[in-house]
């Protein structure tokens, strides 16, 4: 039951996966919960348009939030899709070495994976590989069988379905236009969409994806300075045309500020390729057809059988990077109470990959942060 003084115990802002899963876990306290999305549905944004996959934990610097809230998120993960009947493969990843200049690379990975707690990581040489994956050209790789691919949009239906199995509410729709302190606590939150009111709760979470920036210089008193510029990192992906060649998934070492242009075989069978990135001033979601000379180099370089003409425009998704190119990638922002001030608000910030496979994690460090 709410409060006797709002409509609510918490409103999260953005009905994407890390914001269902903060408004799971506040429901699983107890707290009336309502979800508010600016779309016509959940998952619209950077949810529904990723590679929809359950990350090991390999890559990400030593105690940062990203290789926390990626183990803990990836072994909270496969339970939940479990217990919720979520399709899910635990394909596994190969993450290769193409020349002997990359194997050093591959060293460093496998070091940090395991600093990172991921389990079974193992070393494989060239024969090894070529025995699991045939057509794959590599001279070394990593195996993480932890990763695997699932179905977002399952997943946050799962979501929901928790949180309004909770007497919460997940209400499509509904921008979120300004937020404003209230006498005695907690904030009035004034939306807009086909039926605009004011909606008063105790809590705040702003997971918005995209629209972080946005919706936090929308909140009373919240600190423009500490509010990082939005950088929109598009990355586009192109399909097979034919037979999918591999059964796990391939990476090959990560390119500055993302994992660059791996392959997936999706749970329909259907091979795909990407995301490339390319920091574009607004989202945008059309896919250039001349990208894929790009692609077809350095897909040929894993898989040199790939045929001419083989690769068509699939989809594109965007990337809510808090970085621009050539920075150093920063970690995820949760900014509670003692990086702004304003009591009861936590604003997220550069909720990129491996947000998907953190999000449950997220969610309960996002709780924790409101029960402090």
């Amino acid at each position: 039951m709410a409060g006797a003084d709002t409509d609510f115990d918490a409103i999260v802002v953005g009905a994407g996966a890390v914001g269902l899963a903060c408004g799971r876990a506040l429901a699983l306290r107890g707290l009336t919960v309502a979800v508010l999305e600016a779309e016509e549905a959940i998952g619209q944004g950077v949810s529904s348009r990723n590679s929809e996959v359950a990350h090991g934990g390999l890559y990400y610097p030593t105690g940062s939030l990203r290789a926390r809230f990626c183990v803990a998120g990836r072994r909270m993960l496969y339970p939940f899709l479990d217990a919720h009947g979520v399709t899910y493969d635990k394909c596994g990843k190969l993450v290769v070495a193409t020349e002997e200049a990359e194997v050093p690379r591959l060293e460093g990975i496998l070091n940090q994976a395991r600093i990172n707690d991921v389990e079974g990581m193992r070393w494989l040489s060239a024969a090894e590989v070529h025995a699991l994956e045939p057509d794959l050209r590599a001279v070394a790789a990593l195996i993480s069988p932890e990763s695997g691919i699932f179905d977002s949009h399952g997943y946050m239906v799962a979501l929901r379905g928790e949180i309004e199995g909770r007497d919460g509410a997940v209400v499509t729709g509904t921008p979120v236009l300004a937020a404003t302190s209230l006498e005695g606590g907690g904030y009035a939150v004034r939306t807009g969409g086909r039926d605009p009111t004011t909606v008063t709760t105790r809590l705040l979470v702003t997971a918005p994806g995209l629209s972080a920036q946005d919706v936090a210089a929308r909140i009373e008193g919240f600190p423009a300075a500490l509010i990082p510029r939005a950088h929109y990192g598009k990355g586009s992906y192109f399909a097979l045309n034919g037979r999918a060649p591999f059964k796990r998934l391939v990476y090959p070492p990560p390119i500055p500020g993302a994992l660059g242009v791996h392959y997936r075989r999706d749970l329909g069978g259907q091979a795909r390729f990407g995301p490339d990135l390319e920091y574009v001033e607004a989202p945008d979601y059309r896919v250039d057809p001349s990208r894929a000379d790009g692609f077809y180099r350095y897909i040929r370089r894993f898989w040199p059988g790939l045929p001419d003409g083989a690769l068509v425009p699939d989809y594109a998704g965007v990337r809510p990077k808090i970085h621009g190119p050539g920075e150093a990638q920063p970690d995820f922002r949760l900014d509670g109470q003692s990086a702004h001030g304003l009591p009861g608000l936590v604003a997220l910030f550069g909720i990129e990959s491996p947000g998907l496979t953190s999000s449950l994690a997220i969610g309960e460090a996002v709780a924790g942060l409101l029960d402090a």
